[in-house]
This record gives structure tokens, sequence and C-alpha cells, in this order.
């Protein structure tokens, strides 16, 4: 599954972060930060998750109705790699609660009361919580575990 969120620099522009995540594991597969907020940012982080990850046939990405995700070239992308998409329903913003609980407790944890003067200093902040969050942030869906404990439970 995947989204966007947005985050307020210093000087009053904005960078967009562009996270996927499994939703079995809760695992952020990958992401990608841009100050323009299009279909290169999402496909970057689909592109970055295929590589990671791989892919199946019984893949299905879900995202909300984003132009982004209702773009050809990010409908092209997932056929070439043989991903399902699904969307939200129409006016249904709780067919993502598992990416928008993420974007929410992100924010909350590393984002609210900072302030960012550089993309670079955000970029920082965002790959220090990515690896906190898959390695050592607890989840209770998952049994207390973080999602790279998970996964090897799983696996084992």
């Amino acid at each position: 599954m995947g989204d966007v969120t947005y985050i307020k620099l210093r000087d009053g522009s904005w960078q967009y972060l562009s996270v996927v995540m499994d939703r079995y594991s809760r695992r952020v597969v990958s992401w990608s930060l841009s100050d323009r907020r299009d279909v290169s940012l999402t496909l970057a982080s689909i592109d970055r998750a295929v590589r990671n990850r791989g892919h199946q046939s019984e893949l299905i990405f879900h995202s909300d109705r984003g132009s982004e995700y209702l773009s050809g070239q990010y409908r092209e992308r997932l056929r070439r790699y043989g991903i399902c998409q699904s969307m939200n329903r129409v006016k249904n913003m709780n067919d993502n609660a598992f990416i928008e609980s993420f974007f929410h407790q992100f924010k909350t944890e590393r984002i609210k009361r900072q302030v960012f003067d550089s993309a670079r200093q955000l970029r920082s902040t965002v790959t220090e919580y990515m690896r906190y969050y898959n390695n050592q942030r607890l989840h209770s869906a998952i049994g207390y575990l973080s999602p790279r404990e998970f996964e090897c439970k799983i696996r084992c």
C-alpha cells in the first residue's frame, strides 16, 4: 500500500514524502522525498519497493485516488510489474487507514514542533525514522514486535 504526505520547510516550501508499506508486516518497504508531488515521486517509491522486495503475481498495491496513482504512467508501471492496483472507494478515506495511521505516527513522533531548514535535514530525519520504525518500533497488531522481527518470525 502507498500514500503521499507533505512536510513544510522553514522557508515555506513543501517536501512530499511517498511511502510504500507492506500491510501484513507493517514494514516500510520504500520511500521517496521530493519537492514535487507528481508521478515521478510515486514511481520512484514503487520502483525502489520492487528492487527491495521483488514482486509476485498475486501482489496487490492499494492507494488512495491521488492523481499520482491514477496516472497512466503509474498504472502502466504496475502492469509491467504484474501488480494489481486497488484504490479507495470514492470519498472513503478509511480504505487506506494503515498508511494514514503510519503518517500520523511519523508526524507525531518526529515532525511536530520541529522546523527543518533544508530538504537535506528533513531527509536525514526521515531516514532515521524509517530505520527506527522498521527495526525497533513495536506494533500491537503484529504481536508487539517490530516489522523486522515479525517478518523474521513468519519466515522461520
